[in-house]
């Protein structure tokens, strides 16, 4: 049962959701830049620059984070994304490598 954010746990997380949430160019720009960084790095909405607006982007981490690709957690009035890649790895392993691949020249 997700928690009271709607993160699934990993054994929740379920391939058509996670296929539907990274059907959008935006959201596999969010998880491939993540899936690139250091492990357990933070980053806020915002960072991302996504071109879309306030409401739009709230949209997209929110399925982000339903999919159980990325957690968010509050820092004082920002909120801060991370990607749950061994969560990830575990239920789809080599899901993150085929998006960091995607974006490779």
């Amino acid at each position: 049962m997700p928690d009271t954010e709607g993160h699934p746990e990993a054994a929740e997380m379920e391939l058509g959701r996670v296929l539907a949430a990274l059907a959008d160019p935006l959201r596999r720009t969010v998880v491939r830049e993540l899936a690139t960084a250091p492990d357990g790095t933070a980053r806020t909405c915002a960072s991302f620059a996504l071109p879309v607006s306030k409401a739009t982007l709230t949209h997209h981490f929110r399925v982000l984070r339903e999919a159980g690709l990325i957690r968010q957690v509050d820092r004082g009035n920002s909120r801060m994304a991370t990607l749950r890649r061994a969560d990830v790895e575990q239920r789809f392993p080599g899901l993150l490598d085929l998006l960091a691949a995607e974006g490779s020249p």
